[in-house]
């Protein structure tokens, strides 16, 4: 029996997500943390797993997780949340509750899961460009989009995801009057940016906001989160799957958020460690740094010559994301995560290195 008879159209035509190889590498190509725990914080931590019952299933509403993180990110108390195995799954879930007609919009560039994860459902996505230039949103753009198209869900990551910056706080409440659908402000960067709409949920029936504790420190446990009104929420939990925490997972990530002044710390230190950068990739005048509020930066390279220079660093020895192969905006682009002053000075030298291998 052919493939092409068993499975969707809009899933033949797509490309699995890939991830690079980094073995060997310094890795700076996925938006992670580079610090690890202390000695004594690991230690009190497996103390907490040791009793872990892993023959029971574990609670299939995080509660204590969940009370935990509605505590520290100060979410109104009329508001639920939602727990998922990472943002990506969120955004399944939510996109899988909505009509098989349902339109999804979204700037673009953007996190390339919301048009994925559309995809594969076969709804009807259109991405809305951004401001060639700046980054920002085109908000008649996006406006004239919402009116045509009138989307389900709208998707506004704050910071953006390839390119780093907040867009205007003014042109997001602005598509909150106008959408009749849900509008998802995720912010997966938030940590890095002195910036949330989370404050902002009792002024909007149609504001959900996302979270993740990836980007924060703890990538490995794949834990994301959602906030919004209870009548929402009540419609995604339908749809998740049962047991979709696990309980190592759950205590883990408990534990670990009841350490938050590690996490503030390290936060800080990446923040310092993105001006270093940022300032250094300014001063190659072979070199255009984006400004970012996040954890990487994104930056141009001379023209055609992106591959090149992608290929060069990582014979150096340092892995970082190639965007440019995107084309549009992001033709020539690459992007670094932030990592430790040691690893951002060998990524510096590597990148004047190939540099000069242009000359």
């Amino acid at each position: 029996m052919p493939i092409s008879s068993l499975f969707r159209k809009e899933v033949l035509a797509m490309s699995a997500y890939k991830v690079a190889d980094a073995r060997g590498l310094i890795k700076l190509d996925a938006m992670e943390n580079p610090y690890n725990w202390p000695e004594d914080i690991k230690t009190s931590w497996l103390k907490t797993l040791k009793d872990c019952p892993l023959n029971r299933y574990p609670d299939p509403e995080a509660k204590q997780l969940t009370e935990t993180i509605k505590h520290l990110n100060r979410i109104p108390d009329q508001f639920d949340v939602l727990l998922g195995n990472g943002s990506d799954e969120i955004i399944q879930i939510l996109l899988m509750a909505l009509p098989s007609d349902a339109c999804v919009v979204a700037p673009t560039p953007g996190f390339v899961m919301y048009k994925q994860v559309s995809q594969s459902l076969g709804l009807d996505y259109h991405g809305i460009p951004l401001l060639t230039d700046t980054f920002e949103l085109d908000l008649p753009a996006m406006l004239a989009a919402i009116l045509q198209y009138q989307p389900s869900v709208i998707f506004l990551a704050y910071p953006n995801n390839p390119t780093g910056n907040l867009f205007s706080e003014a042109s997001i409440r602005e598509i909150l009057k106008v959408a009749k659908g849900l509008v998802v402000i995720d912010e997966a960067y938030s940590p890095f940016a002195d910036a949330s709409f989370m404050s902002s949920l009792p002024e909007h029936n149609n504001l959900l906001v996302m979270r993740t504790v990836s980007k924060l420190g703890l990538a490995g446990l794949r834990l994301g989160y959602i906030a919004g009104a209870p009548e929402i929420i009540e419609q995604l939990h339908k749809v998740r799957l049962p047991y979709n925490i696990n309980s190592l997972t759950q205590i883990s990530a408990h534990f670990a958020l009841s350490n938050k002044t590690l996490f503030d710390q390290q936060t800080q230190h990446i923040c310092t460690e993105r001006t270093v950068i940022f300032n250094q990739l300014q001063a190659l005048k072979a070199i255009t740094a984006y400004p970012s509020a996040a954890n990487f930066i994104l930056f141009k390279t001379p023209a055609n010559s992106a591959n090149k220079i992608f290929e060069s660093i990582k014979q150096q020895g340092i892995l970082i994301k190639n965007l440019s192969s995107q084309a549009g905006p992001l033709t020539d682009c690459l992007r670094v995560t932030i990592g430790k002053p040691e690893e951002n000075i060998a990524f510096l030298n590597a990148l004047k290195n190939s540099l000069n291998q242009l000359i």
